[in-house]
């Protein structure tokens, strides 16, 4: 299988269907910025040591794969010889409780917190904020086309997510949350 196949090079690229659409498509940047929140993720693997939190992060990548596919597939695409995964109410749900068991872990939250401590903590508020700008890039789509609610909450809900990670390695790394000074 050949990397290149010259389709693209008048700027434009195929959803899944068959409909054809500029690179520059609202539906292409968000599918794009999931990619990139994905490589993101990648990055910050390299600098995470707790076991733990490297599958979660593995079975997330895994996840942002059926988010871009749902996305690149809308959804009056019918095909009988293809399967279009769809990120559902037990992804979120999935979510939810990786949250409340890191969370769990970690001290009160009684101030605003600066992004960074160890570079592992400091590469995960990096994916949350990918994650947020690819959420607001959902929720523009969405009031353009109709896109599946599931979507917004689960990339909600990861946001979050990346942020009690970021608080997690940097307690076990023994590093403190940086505090906002007012």
């Amino acid at each position: 299988m050949k990397i290149y196949t010259k389709g693209g090079d008048k700027g434009e690229t195929g959803l899944f269907g068959g409909e054809r659409v500029s690179k520059d498509s609202l539906r292409i940047e968000t599918y794009g910025t999931v990619d990139e929140l994905n490589s993101f993720i990648g990055l910050a693997l390299v600098e995470i040591k707790d076991y733990e939190v490297k599958k979660l992060l593995e079975r997330i990548q895994n996840t942002l794969f059926i988010l871009g596919s749902d996305l690149s597939a809308p959804g009056n695409v019918k095909n009988k010889s293809h399967y279009i995964p769809r990120i559902s109410k037990l992804n979120y749900e999935e979510i939810e409780k990786e949250i409340d068991k890191f969370d769990s872990r970690l001290g009160e939250l009684k101030n605003f917190i600066l992004p960074g401590g160890s570079k592992s903590a400091a590469l995960l508020h990096i994916c949350r904020t990918i994650c947020r700008r690819a959420e607001r890039r959902v929720v523009a789509l969405n009031n353009a086309v109709n896109i599946s609610p599931d979507i917004i909450i689960f990339l909600n809900r990861l946001s979050d997510l990346f942020f009690v990670l970021a608080r997690y390695e940097n307690k076990i790394s023994g590093i403190e949350d940086i505090e906002w000074q007012k």
